[in-house]
């Protein structure tokens, strides 16, 4: 009988997303073997992930590798995985702020840092984008409070409120908060079409553009985003940013799976609308309504990484979501989306192209769903040093 491998891992969830957390000292050294192994847990490539734990949406196929710090300041280090669903493929270019939170958590639980009432801020080195993350984890008579009446949008219940802070989070993928030199550009798609965006680098790459140009209210929550050729349009926006941005050498050879980043949002003025479970949003309770692309598929929420992006967005004068705000900038902003109504912090100082993040933060909510181990067969080949039991 072949042998199978035995792989300790925990399943948790993030804000409104869930994957898998497992330490890197469980892992091969090939980075070749290690991905072949994470894919067979995730069930990838597969669409529906039937054969593994991933749900079949880009929301639950995410992965943390986490292990002793590198960085003298951190307690623990975090590398992100959007795991494909249709392809033999992880992508390690994002980063994910919702699964920040499972990392805050599992640090504190698994002593990582030693927990100090009435909050204990877990340091960790995201290895992504070479940045560090902050996340403030509740704490009462030493150990982690997980009960209070906190609540986001996406996601059933009440929990205790974590806040998730993306320090100097400016530039966290190519290095710069306007990575184009530009607040806002011009795009030229293949068929002459030309689009206005801004493209913003906050605790991710994100570019944002207004949902008039594609015909939307912005408010939209289901299949409108892909009728006729809209979901077409805005990959090729996509696409020929990230090119652009040296992020890819082959536009033939990019697809929403393939590639993660650069992401998309689309925004648009305060407007009432039905959410996804049937519950109104009034205009008066948000700022504008926003619409995050992921892996080529309308987001279920909003993305913790794109809110910070956004709200930085907000800050700087003349772009796409500054003029959305009419110029007004704020503290923090009340984003509308699919499932309900998301709050960023953020704040961006100086001038002109030298802008300075200081603060990107955002409250979350967070749990461990189970742990134990991933049995891993069928590889083609794996030298891994791991248990194994026949």
């Amino acid at each position: 009988m072949d042998a199978v491998l035995k792989i300790p891992c925990t399943y948790m969830r993030g804000g409104t997303s869930k994957g898998l957390v497992v330490r890197e000292e469980d892992l091969p050294d090939s980075k070749s073997e290690r991905d072949q192994i994470l894919l067979r847990i995730f069930g990838s490539p597969d669409k529906r992930q039937t054969d593994g734990i991933g749900g079949g949406t880009s929301l639950t196929s995410k992965l943390c590798i986490v292990g002793n710090p590198t960085h003298n300041d951190a307690h623990i280090n975090y590398t992100f995985g959007q795991v494909s669903i249709d392809k033999p493929e992880i992508d390690y270019k994002p980063t994910c702020g919702n699964m920040s939170t499972c990392v805050g958590l599992y640090a504190a639980e698994e002593g990582y840092v030693k927990l100090v009432d009435p909050i204990t801020t877990v340091k960790i080195y995201n290895t992504n984008t070479k940045k560090m993350i902050e996340v403030d984890i509740p704490v009462e008579n030493g150990k982690v409070k997980y009960d209070g009446d906190f609540s986001i949008d996406g996601v059933p219940g009440t929990a205790s409120k974590m806040v998730v802070n993306f320090v100097n989070s400016g530039g966290a993928i190519t290095g710069n908060l306007l990575p184009t030199g530009n607040v806002k550009d011009v795009v030229t798609i293949n068929d002459g079409r030309e689009f206005v965006v801004s493209v913003i680098d906050c605790a991710n790459l994100v570019v944002f553009v207004d949902a008039e140009q594609f015909g939307l209210s912005g408010a939209e929550v289901g299949d409108e985003f892909h009728q006729n050729d809209i979901a077409t349009t805005i990959e090729a926006i996509r696409v020929e940013v990230g090119f652009k941005l040296g992020l890819f050498p082959d536009k033939s050879k990019v697809s929403p799976t393939s590639h993660a980043i650069p992401k998309i949002a689309l925004v648009a003025k305060p407007q009432s609308y039905t959410n996804k479970t049937g519950e109104h949003i009034k205009a008066s309770e948000i700022d504008l309504v926003g619409r995050y692309i992921s892996m080529g598929i309308l987001h279920e929420a909003f993305a913790v990484s794109g809110g910070c992006a956004l709200a930085a967005a907000s800050q700087i004068p003349g772009s796409i979501v500054n003029q959305i705000l009419n110029g007004v900038i704020k503290d923090s902003i009340n984003i509308g989306h699919p499932s309900g109504i998301i709050n960023v912090e953020s704040t961006v100082v100086g001038e002109e192209p030298n802008y300075l993040v200081e603060r990107a933060a955002i409250g979350r909510t967070a749990r461990r769903i189970m742990d134990g181990y991933a049995y891993v067969h069928n590889l083609k080949h794996t030298t891994a040093k791991m248990e194994t039991h026949t």
